[in-house]
This record gives C-alpha cells, structure tokens and sequence, in this order.
C-alpha cells in the first residue's frame, strides 16, 4: 500500500509541475520545434541535469530500490543508426501530438479527453513492439 501511495505523489508532483511550468502545452512545444523559445529546452535541461544528480547521489550513497536492490543504471552501446531512427520517430510523434509519452497522462487528468485515443495507440505500439521487438533488426 504504501508503495501506491509514494507512486501516486511522485504521479501528483509530476503532474502539478508539467501543468505549472507549461510543458503540457501544444504551443510551447510548437515553439521548441521552431526554435523560437528557449522555454522547453530550459525544463528539458533543468530536468537532465537535475536526474543526473539524483542518479550520482543515489548511486554513490548505496541507496536500494523498493525491491531492495541496490539502484543500478545498466550502460547502453551507442548505435547511431539505430538512435537517430528511433530519436526520429519518437520526435516525430511528438511533434504530431504535441505531447511525449509522460504528459500524455497529465493531459488526460487536465480534462483533454482526446489524449485518450493517443493513449489507446501509444499503449498498441507499445504491445507490438512486445509481440514483433524479437523480430526487428536492432
């Protein structure tokens, strides 16, 4: 129980933050596109930077997960052809939606109903990259 209750206020945080710093929003994300503003590449930045300072912390401090396993962050070979494909689906999705997968979420709980249809195909492509992912050059 308790467990749902911290996921629920990270959930809650996550949301409120989104919605105050308007990273929701399809016209900031728009300008983000178009290099007009550098608002979003502000929280983006903010928000790496800010990740990896926790990570370090919680790595160098032998802090466990819920499950009581030390937090571990398993390195990635970079493959470039892959990455740029992906990074370029991926933004492109964005760009057409106006939304990552994150917000998708906080837009819903905004009362933009219509997400939810983003949701039903996010969640589909996510399944068949589950069912066909084995199948796919990578």
């Amino acid at each position: 129980m308790l467990k749902n209750i911290s996921f629920l206020a990270v959930g809650l945080f996550f949301g409120i933050t989104m919605t105050k710093s308007e990273a929701i929003s399809w016209y900031r994300i728009l300008e983000m596109f178009r290099f007009e503003s550098f608002h979003m590449y502000g929280i983006i930045g903010v928000a790496v930077a800010a990740s990896a300072l926790i990570i370090w912390s919680m790595k160098r401090s032998g802090m466990k997960t819920l499950d009581g396993k030390l937090v571990a962050i398993q390195t990635l070979e970079l493959n470039v052809k892959r990455h740029l494909l992906a990074g370029s689906i991926f933004g492109l999705g964005w760009a057409l939606i106006g939304s990552c997968p994150g917000p998708i979420y906080v837009l819903i709980g905004n009362g933009y109903s219509i997400l939810l249809l983003v949701l039903v195909g996010a969640l589909a492509g996510t399944l068949a990259y589950g069912a066909l992912g084995q199948k796919l050059p990578h």
